[in-house]
């Protein structure tokens, strides 16, 4: 037996369900669709029920795991296929191409007329049209692939065209919840679309990329790590980086708002009381939009607070208010300074 269904009583042609198929069965895999029922899909891991060309009216459909729901008072069933299956299309109608559908599908002589207590993998024939759809579906049965017939195909004019009549209809179902708990950045993920839970943080897990994506981003994203003030823009005359605790910026984003983060010290000349001064000046892609006025720490024999401005043009000025007791302040402290939104 190579299509195995659980919760099956003994009876009909097949035996009904047996402890390896208790174990094969995808018993644990259960997603609530509604009070009593439960959402019917293919459980993820690898390639289940890939299909490959098997002959010229005939597909193979490999092995996989699925729930499939049947009405209201069957409830669910657990089935595996744990061998390749091969199924034979009819040839096409003489006028018009239909599509047909390949699907999994349980008898149970409990609920149905069938007389059967069994799964398999069987083919669903659609009816030819000028504009063929996909059958419809019987409880208890689950759609993997759509084919297309077109007309006037059989074995002997070189059958189906398999590069273009597959359609995938396999949709995914998981055990309630669906998170992988306890994830690592190491991990590989299972499947396209798994999330995970990695260090407190939402993940999902791309096939493409082969790594796992944030997907809802973390507080503080970094758009800019620390860089050095010297590298985003010029000091001017008389005006220099800090040797011992050297000025730098970085870009950040707290929950959807930029911001720009300062720290470190400017060497600055004595300046005069209520004197404004050039200090330094912003490559173009580090300039705020609009002008910032700033309150700047010095340090000086009286621990004088710079008045200080973020302008357009890129410069940042600098200077002593009119109530300081003192000119001989000698740098200036970018420690502590944020600016939100710099951009707006």
């Amino acid at each position: 037996m190579t299509v195995r269904a659980a919760w099956l009583l003994p009876g009909g042609s097949g035996p009904g369900q047996t402890r390896e198929d208790t174990r094969l069965a995808p018993v644990g895999t259960m997603t609530p669709a509604g009070e009593l029922t439960t959402q019917p899909g293919v459980v993820p891991g690898g390639d289940p029920f890939a299909a490959s060309e098997a002959g010229a009216m005939s597909l193979q459909i490999g092995v996989g795991r699925a729930t499939v729901q049947g009405t209201l008072a069957q409830g669910a069933y657990p089935v595996a296929v744990d061998a390749p299956e091969v199924v034979t299309l009819a040839d096409g109608n003489a006028q018009f191409a239909r599509i047909d559908t390949v699907a999994l599908r349980v008898f149970d002589g409990l609920f149905d007329t069938s007389g059967q207590t069994l799964a398999h993998v069987e083919v669903i024939e659609g009816t030819p049209s000028e504009t063929p759809t996909a059958p419809p579906l019987d409880p208890a049965c689950l759609p993997l692939w759509d084919v297309r017939v077109s007309a006037g195909a059989s074995a002997g004019v070189g059958g189906i065209d398999w590069s273009s009549a597959l359609t995938d209809r396999r949709r995914y179902t998981v055990a309630v919840g669906g998170i992988l708990p306890h994830g690592a950045l190491s991990d590989v993920g299972a499947y396209d679309g798994q999330y995970a839970d990695i260090g407190g943080v939402l993940y999902r897990w791309s096939a493409a990329n082969a790594t796992w994506e944030p997907y809802q981003e973390p507080t503080t994203r970094v758009l800019l790590d620390w860089t050095s003030l010297a590298s985003v823009g010029t000091f001017q005359t008389g005006f220099s980086a800090s040797t011992t605790q050297p000025p730098r910026m970085r870009k950040i984003l707290e929950l959807g708002t930029q911001v720009w983060e300062f720290e470190g010290n400017i060497e600055a000349p004595n300046a005069a009381i209520h004197s404004v001064l050039h200090v330094f000046t912003f490559n173009t892609s580090h300039r705020v939009a609009a002008s910032r006025t700033l309150d700047l720490p010095g340090n000086s024999i009286n621990y004088q607070r710079w008045w200080g401005q973020l302008s357009s043009d890129g410069r940042l000025l600098a200077g002593l208010p009119s109530d300081a007791s003192s000119s001989s302040a000698t740098h200036i402290s970018l420690t502590g300074l944020r600016v939100t939104n710099p951009t707006q």
